[in-house]
């Protein structure tokens, strides 16, 4: 994780994305970008020529977010040596997509939008687009990151071979800490399969690993998806982490008709690394 990314829009959701983004980068001393986008009126050519956004406004306007993102460096990272920031001039979805591999990202970080229960993550979002396309892990919170101390991190999988890199890429990420692994696989009623072969499988997937601090859990419930955030939930873990295919991504996790009952609280800042 040595340059981490942080697409900011000066909200909430960018604010608690930025807490996190800077406890995680003291903690293993990654380089932090923040990148801002304005997104052009469709059509928008020429600043100068016959358009309602003359040359002078916009350095002006220019000038005005670049102050804007000083005053938020010193705001949300405050003890952090290395923060560098971007104002580009592009769409949110494409400019962090280009950013990113130019800059040779290791970790984007993003907020996502919302106020008590899943069913009001906006599918669709900038942060949802990034999800399932980007080849970078993303971590996704709506959730204040003041006090983030990873203490236990969930790897929720089929534990299946194509699983290997996402779990590598996982690895990577959890040796910036000491934090306690809890491998996670979710029976439902449609796809169920005894505990004693699923142990076998999780124990094959891991046997080439050095994995000290570590739990096995077979959980049974009703979906994937309310197994993972009611497992996490019960054991109060701080990331969620899985791995997501393309255009499927999170939506099916992040539909509105799961897990209602479940608060803000609960929800916890996912880790997803594309397979």
């Amino acid at each position: 994780m040595k340059k981490i990314l942080v697409p900011i829009d000066f909200s909430k959701p960018s604010e608690y994305a930025s807490k996190l983004a800077s406890t995680i980068a003291k903690k293993a001393n990654s380089e932090v970008h923040l990148l801002h986008m304005v997104e052009l009126p469709t059509g928008f050519v020429d600043m100068g020529s016959g358009t309602n956004f003359s040359i002078p406004e916009s350095m002006l306007y220019i000038r005005k977010v670049r102050d804007r993102m000083l005053d938020y460096k010193k705001q949300f990272f405050p003890k952090n040596n290395n923060i560098k920031h971007a104002i580009r001039f592009q769409s949110p979805y494409d400019g962090i997509q280009d950013y990113s591999k130019k800059n040779g990202t290791d970790l984007i970080i993003m907020g996502a939008k919302g106020h008590t229960n899943l069913e009001e993550i906006l599918i669709g979002s900038n942060t949802e687009k990034i999800v399932r396309n980007s080849d970078i892990p993303v971590i996704v919170t709506k959730k204040n990151g003041d006090h983030f101390i990873p203490k236990d991190l969930v790897f929720a999988s089929s534990f299946k071979p194509d699983k290997t890199q996402a779990f590598e890429r996982f690895l990577e990420f959890a040796e910036n800490f000491d934090s306690k692994i809890h491998l996670l696989k979710v029976n439902t009623p449609q796809k169920f399969e005894n505990t004693q072969e699923t142990n076998k499988r999780i124990k094959k997937f891991i046997e080439k690993y050095d994995l000290k601090n570590y739990t096995i859990n077979v959980y049974n419930d009703s979906s994937i998806e309310k197994g993972i955030l009611n497992f996490s939930n019960k054991i109060n873990a701080d990331i969620i982490a899985l791995a997501t295919h393309g255009r499927s991504g999170l939506a099916h996790i992040f539909n509105g008709s799961i897990t209602k009952h479940l608060s803000k609280k609960s929800i916890k800042p996912m880790l997803t690394f594309k397979v």
